[in-house]
């Protein structure tokens, strides 16, 4: 391939393939930009101090959407964390004890759940006890621990400990990415091990995660991809993007 000597134009290279790709390997961006191996890993420090992917050994990987608090993020895609609301409640049943982590679309799923729904669920996000207390046959268990503020969820020992006492029958996850090869991850380390917890504790585990997130990796990894039962995401995704999670026996559901 011919390019640029300039490195803003190879760095936008660069880019291009890991959207393309899902992954870049430096020894192959030196032949195919030719160029050494050490400035294909000066692009990607640099590529990397801007936000744009994450730094793996020998390449790199995209990196999850910005993180931005709780309270930012519930205003936006109202539409389409509905839709993938309704199709996570296809999973919700009768008599089921349910964990369910805080997060934006888990909170979409509190408030779309069935009217008659008589179940016990479990959660950390004292927003989401709130919207389920409006349900009469729903009993609810609100976690307790330090409130990370940022996040409106509790997460400390504690938390994790009154966790162990609970055998559910299906949890729901709040990640930021689900990659392939390197699975779930999050922006807070202060929440890896809820959501190990969450993982041990539950018979079947959903990561609800919209198209955005998906061949994304964050800063702190909580488990591979083959600790997930179901993956739901949104219709418009390419059935290629979802090929290796099918592959690692994961059920796909896609929202109408």
């Amino acid at each position: 391939m011919q390019t640029s000597d300039l490195p803003q134009e190879r760095q936008q290279a660069i880019l291009d393939e890991l959207h393309l790709h899902g992954r870049v390997v430096a020894s192959e961006l030196s032949t195919l930009f030719r160029v050494s191996e050490d400035t294909i890993r000066r692009d990607l420090r640099d590529l990397a101090a801007a936000g744009l992917l994450k730094r793996v050994h020998g390449g790199a990987l995209p990196i999850a959407p910005n993180n931005i608090p709780f309270m930012e993020r519930d205003k936006q895609n109202p539409i389409s964390k509905i839709k993938l609301a309704q199709a996570a409640r296809q999973l919700v049943h009768d008599g089921q004890l349910i964990l369910l982590a805080g997060g934006t679309t888990n909170t979409g799923l509190a408030k779309n759940l069935p009217l008659d729904l008589h179940a016990t669920i479990v959660t950390i996000s004292p927003q989401i006890a709130l919207h389920l207390a409006g349900y009469r046959n729903i009993e609810v268990i609100l976690i307790g621990g330090r409130l990370n503020k940022r996040e409106l969820v509790v997460c400390d020992a504690e938390t994790i400990e009154q966790l162990s006492h609970f055998q559910a029958d299906i949890c729901f996850l709040g990640i930021c990415g689900l990659h392939p090869e390197t699975g779930c991850s999050i922006f807070d380390y202060e929440e890896v091990s809820i959501m190990h917890a969450f993982i041990e504790q539950s018979g079947e585990v959903v990561a609800t995660i919209s198209e955005e997130k998906l061949g994304t990796v964050g800063p702190y990894i909580v488990a591979p991809c083959t600790a997930i039962t179901h993956i739901i995401t949104e219709k418009q995704v390419a059935e290629e993007i979802l090929v290796p999670y099918r592959k690692q026996g994961i059920q796909v559901i896609k929202a109408e």
